[in-house]
């Protein structure tokens, strides 16, 4: 297993983690917090040699960062989806983290925040992140009532956070395939990154993304 990731097993952490409601599962410290993509081996081979996005990254597209590890496995099949072979762990700027947050709009229209469709519309023009909560998964890719967070970054948002805001990529492409071959026997041998509930610096980053505090 070679990580820098705080690693636990999973069977002694799932228990803790809540069983439902809108939270952000992270593994995170006093400044930095992880986040993971999957990508074909090119992308991610220059990410981790040049320690940011460049070569066949396009800046010009949306690119989905997702700071709960089981969901980017559901989402990447364990690094077996093609075009997603390999995975990768970005530890970002904290601050930046909340920032992207703060100003993250609904991928669907939602009344509590917005007074009309055609408001939602503007701030959905105007924002570079997009937030979308979806089912969370376990390790076998079956649903769970707790939501998960996934934020799509674009413009000049996703050059920051490509180039800038992060402190480093690690490829986990290794530890992936390893934990994959643990899904058995009830999961006694998967090994999991350490995750906890994330709550944001900021009242307004909590309140924009609606997480259940």
């Amino acid at each position: 297993m070679n990580t820098t990731l705080k690693i636990t097993p999973y069977a002694e952490q799932a228990p803790a983690w809540p069983q439902s409601g809108r939270h952000i599962m992270a593994q995170f410290d006093a400044d930095t917090i992880v986040v993971y993509q999957a990508y074909r081996p090119a992308i991610a081979r220059f990410a981790f040699e040049h320690q940011r996005f460049g070569g066949e990254f396009s800046f010009s597209r949306m690119s989905w960062i997702k700071p709960n590890f089981l969901w980017m496995m559901f989402r990447s099949g364990w690094a077996s989806k093609d075009g997603q072979e390999h995975v990768l762990a970005v530890r970002m700027k904290r601050s930046f983290f909340d920032e992207v947050l703060e100003a993250s709009v609904a991928s669907s229209f939602s009344a509590g925040r917005y007074d009309s469709h055609e408001k939602w519309q503007e701030a959905v023009a105007q924002s570079d992140v997009r937030l979308q909560w979806d089912p969370d998964h376990d390790p076998n890719g079956n649903c769970l009532e707790r939501r998960a967070v996934q934020l799509g970054l674009r413009g000049e948002t996703l050059r920051r956070f490509g180039q800038t805001e992060l402190i480093s990529i690690e490829d986990i492409t290794s530890f992936v395939i390893e934990q994959r071959e643990n899904l058995k026997e009830g999961f006694r041998g998967l090994q999991t990154p350490c995750e906890e509930i994330y709550r944001p610096h900021s009242t307004t980053a909590a309140r924009a993304v609606g997480i259940d505090l």
